[in-house]
């Protein structure tokens, strides 16, 4: 069974544990997102800021499995999704999936009408990465591969959809793959997000 609640600033403990997942699960593809504990905490602490949301996936111990960040945008209208990131020897088990559909759920609750990301191709993973990306882009969209599990395919999966790239993001060659989904519309309005829920996953 795993639980989802909010992450709060008083658990030293999963807050650790949270920074420990960052530096952890992006070190092979992304190594200077957090490169160390004190940047990856630093990340945490942002993400628990009043206007966000900051949801953690825990074991029944208590053990913190995976976590999601929501930043507010546009009046509350489109929430970017940042970071997600489940601890390496429990991915491809659906707990990035249900953290997702938690985030989508609370999102929705506020008023939300889109998530999005960012899915940055540092290390040619798809074939969107070291090409010139103002050569024909709509075809290049159209015909993009995945070649090393970049994880654009996870959050197609996922419901999301490429809506936009932005070329030489993170410098030449490396683009930044923006992508969006739909929430659904409010069923509870001012319902609130303190919960915490169960999945079997």
């Amino acid at each position: 069974m795993v639980f989802f609640r909010n992450l709060s600033a008083e658990d030293d403990e999963a807050v650790r544990q949270a920074a420990s997942l960052l530096v952890e699960a992006f070190r092979v593809h992304w190594p200077n997102a957090w490169p160390d504990m004190e940047a990856a905490l630093a990340e945490v602490r942002e993400a628990l800021a009043p206007d966000r949301l900051c949801r953690v996936a825990l074991d029944e111990d208590g053990n913190v499995l995976g976590w999601v960040g929501g930043i507010p945008g546009y009046d509350g209208n489109v929430w970017e999704v940042h970071p997600l990131v489940v601890r390496p020897d429990r991915q491809g088990q659906g707990i990035g999936r249900a953290l997702l559909a938690d985030l989508e759920a609370l999102v929705s609750r506020r008023g939300g009408l889109t998530l999005w990301v960012g899915t940055d191709d540092e290390d040619g993973m798809t074939s969107l990465a070291d090409v010139d990306l103002y050569d024909d882009l709509p075809a290049r969209l159209a015909t993009i591969r995945n070649l090393k599990r970049h994880p654009f395919e996870f959050y197609r999966k996922c419901g999301f959809v490429i809506v936009g790239v932005v070329p030489d993001a993170n410098g030449p060659g490396k683009p930044d793959i923006l992508m969006a989904k739909r929430v659904a519309q409010p069923t509870s309005p001012g319902s609130s997000d303190e919960h915490v829920t169960r999945t079997t996953v």
